[in-house]
């Protein structure tokens, strides 16, 4: 199916209130200097724009919620039809329940999901932190955040799913989809950020412009939660923060920068005239997203609610979605700054809590 830019998109819910309007062209020009951000990083990362991991990183699988155990004998695989997926020829697969009743589901897995990812999540900061001591990091920024969808797997869908799931499940490569319907998102804005105790922000309208490298990952845990609608993502990540860019650099960045055009008729919402998508021989586009984001948060947490619309130059390939972050930030500080683990292990208990009982049903929004 073709690219269909957000302006022309048709919905199911198009006599409801847009959650986030596209702007108009002249609204958004006079932030277009002011919002632009790179998406650049100085650590181990891929120049090619690819996820990358720290020597160190961890990543794991596992299920939860079914009878209050991690039992999953009943489950099986099922292709489903994902859009941007679908270019390499195969369908990706979800774990399935044969028969999935939500009513049978004991309490919530909090505690056991502690208890596997603690170890991780203490692991990876010290290892992080003797990095900084060494002098091999400086003016890191980590973050840790939750985030929710469908976890999708690659693979056949005639194997055995009792010996996948006892045996290799884990090592299948696994791919979280965070577009989430419509109007999960806009319950999220109206009901759940105030039941969380989080404060209203801002709204942002904003493009980002990839160039070159990302955040580096140290931890990701995916979750499939056999009772709930959707999956959650744990995910532990660093970029240093860029202080020593040269004066050319700079020049060549803001020249690159300045060269965008504001068009809502293409994907991501801005494009290069042609040779000016590049700064000498250091600097390359490769992605541009274009953001709507509704920001909240407290003390302890960020959430952020946002359509996003992105392009990728290098496989020329984009799509619009709608997703909810929560930014876990209190557990994040708390790993450079010598919290205690028993505190760090109750603010992630405390957090864990909050999603099961807020972050991981939308079904009730789709009728």
């Amino acid at each position: 199916m073709a690219y269909i830019p957000p302006h022309k998109q048709q919905s199911k819910d198009s006599e409801r209130p847009s959650l986030m309007p596209t702007p108009t062209l002249a609204s958004l020009s006079h932030r277009f200097n002011r919002n632009v951000r790179l998406g650049a990083s100085k650590s181990k990362a891929d120049r090619a724009g690819r996820i990358v991991y720290s020597n160190y990183a961890i990543s794991r699988w596992f299920a939860v919620g079914w009878n209050g155990h991690g039992d999953t004998s009943a489950s099986h695989l099922r292709p489903v039809s994902v859009e941007s997926f679908e270019r390499t020829g195969q369908k990706p697969l979800v774990l399935d329940k044969k028969t999935l009743d939500k009513n049978e589901a004991q309490g919530s897995p909090c505690s056991s999901i502690l208890e596997k990812v603690m170890p991780h999540l203490l692991s990876c900061a010290e290892k992080l932190k003797a990095e900084i001591e060494r002098g091999d990091l400086k003016d890191v920024k980590l973050t840790m955040a939750a985030r929710f969808g469908t976890i999708l797997f690659q693979g056949s869908p005639s194997v055995n799913i009792d010996n996948v799931i006892r045996d290799c499940l884990g090592n299948l490569r696994r791919i979280f989809y965070t577009n989430l319907p419509a109007p999960y998102a806009a319950n999220i804005i109206a009901e759940v950020a105030s039941k969380i105790g989080v404060n209203f922000v801002d709204v942002k309208h904003s493009y980002q412009v990839k160039i070159e490298l990302n955040p580096v990952r140290d931890m990701v845990i995916d979750i499939s939660c056999m009772n709930m609608d959707l999956d959650l993502r744990l995910a532990l990540s660093h970029k240093r923060v860029l202080t020593s860019l040269s004066e050319d650099e700079m020049q060549g960045i803001q020249t690159l920068i300045n060269s965008a055009v504001l068009d809502p008729e293409v994907k991501g919402g801005l494009r290069w005239p042609f040779g000016k998508a590049s700064s000498g021989n250091r600097y390359n586009v490769i992605a541009v997203w274009h953001t709507n984001a509704t920001a909240y948060e407290n003390g302890s947490i960020r959430l952020k609610v946002q359509q996003a619309d992105r392009f990728d130059f290098r496989t020329t390939y984009g799509e619009v979605s709608n997703e909810v972050v929560l930014k876990l930030k209190g557990i994040a500080s708390g790993l450079l700054q010598e919290q205690d683990a028993e505190t760090s292990s109750v603010m992630l208990q405390d957090s864990l809590t909050l999603i099961w009982r807020h972050f991981l049903q939308c079904e009730p929004f789709l009728t």
